[in-house]
């Protein structure tokens, strides 16, 4: 997949704020500071397309952004931040599990996990709310430059084994911002969840 143009679309809090269902989505979904952002301006090659913070919980809403004039990608508030009411903690994750599972237009869901530190157990329950709803998704290993290259095998083999626990065998990517390692192959894997791509 080429990306040969990306554009900010709008921000949404919540499902009837969002553009209508009219392209296929790829959401962008982990915890806070997991690497979101900067994973997405990876794939476009552009260093300032979504906001990166050192501090966890930038994105507080649904943005989503127009590739191509035919996919949207959606960046997905980060769960589990601490810094923020269990109150409005709740409600981003009532709000992202009402995306994952309600939005018809949803094609695959990016999974991102810190390469550095065992899933967390929101991270577990994000893997087992879409394995019971079986929606499309692969797992991404953020990070992975501060990693040497057997940190990086043991925290795939962490990942594989909570996979496992859930019945779930899904493709394991690593990724890095700085380096763009994995780009060509997560490039590849949207293009062939793309309903229309043939």
């Amino acid at each position: 997949m080429n990306i040969r143009g990306i554009s900010f679309v709008k921000s949404a809090e919540s499902m009837d704020q969002m553009p209508d269902e009219k392209f296929p989505e790829i959401a962008f979904v982990g915890r806070s500071n997991v690497g979101k952002s900067a994973l997405l301006n990876m794939l476009a090659r552009r260093n300032a397309l979504a906001r990166i913070s050192s501090k966890p919980g930038k994105t507080q809403t649904f943005n989503f952004y127009c590739v191509n004039e035919e996919i949207y990608f959606v960046d997905i508030p980060g769960y589990g931040y601490a810094k923020v009411s269990k109150k409005k903690r709740a409600q981003w994750q009532k709000r992202i599990g009402a995306y994952l599972t309600g939005r018809t237009t949803l094609s695959l869901v990016l999974h991102l996990i810190d390469s550095r530190h065992p899933p967390t157990s929101l991270d577990k329950e994000i893997m087992l709310l879409l394995c019971e709803n079986q929606v499309q998704s692969l797992l991404v290993l953020t990070k992975a430059d501060k990693l040497s290259g057997n940190g990086i095998t043991r925290s795939i083999q962490r990942v594989r084994k909570d996979l496992t626990a859930y019945g779930m065998e899904l493709p394991i990517i690593v990724t890095s911002a700085l380096g763009y390692t994995g780009r060509n192959e997560l490039l590849e894997r949207i293009f062939n969840a793309i309903p229309t791509a043939s």
